[in-house]
């Protein structure tokens, strides 16, 4: 039988990582507010920050995102409660890969030291494509898949408008960077609050896409 992959998120879905972001981004723009940067993740965040800075005069162009970050999400940024358990559940059934637009190493170095890296086929990051519509091409070429047998777990409404670009189904999830009201226009397959949640929700996702995987 045929393999599934589930896509996931990083930032906001494995782990709490909206604090540190936003306190580089008001670094770099200190007019942006926590409701206007949470807008941005409505569509390709890469998008929004390059035509934020570029309209807002006030917007440093000296200070890098990712200099700032990476080291917050180091120090400060833990996996979400209850995330451990799901990770090491799902891999016993399906190919997991994250998609994310932060850079790969550090989220490699993060997993690695809360000994989750193993579980992930790969991780693609930023560097790799600042789309999440090509990453997941990627996917489908290099493990010789199609969208049906992939699933993205994400936070974001911008992440369902990419998955939906490529017709990949999506569990959302609400204790990331976007609330319910926000991730509902996407018409993700589910929308969950915890992360046990999870487990019953990609298997719905699965039985009804067809036969069971291995």
């Amino acid at each position: 039988m045929e393999k599934h992959y589930i896509l996931f998120d990083f930032d906001g879905v494995i782990v709490d990582s909206f604090a540190p972001a936003f306190e580089v981004k008001k670094m770099i723009c200190p007019s942006t507010t926590e409701e206007s940067y949470k807008k941005g993740f409505c569509g390709n965040i890469n998008d929004w920050q390059g035509e934020e800075s570029d309209h807002d005069e006030n917007c440093r162009h000296d200070i890098d995102f990712f200099s700032e970050y990476i080291p917050r999400l180091k120090e400060k940024v833990n996996i979400v409660q209850g995330m451990e358990n799901v990770i090491k559940e799902l891999s016993k059934s399906y190919v997991l890969i994250i998609i994310s637009s932060t850079i790969t190493a550090p989220i490699e170095e993060l997993l690695s030291k809360f000994s989750l890296l193993d579980y992930f086929s790969e991780v693609m990051g930023n560097d790799v494509h600042t789309s999440k519509i090509e990453k997941m091409n990627i996917v489908f070429s290099k493990y010789k898949t199609t969208s049906d047998k992939c699933l993205f777990i994400t936070d974001t409404l911008g992440d369902i408008k990419e998955a939906s670009h490529q017709d990949v189904g999506v569990i959302a999830v609400t204790w990331g960077f976007h609330d319910s009201a926000t991730l509902l226009p996407g018409s993700p397959y589910k929308i969950v609050d915890t992360p046990n949640d999870l487990l019953d929700a990609v298997s719905d996702y699965f039985t009804n896409k067809g036969p069971d995987v291995v």
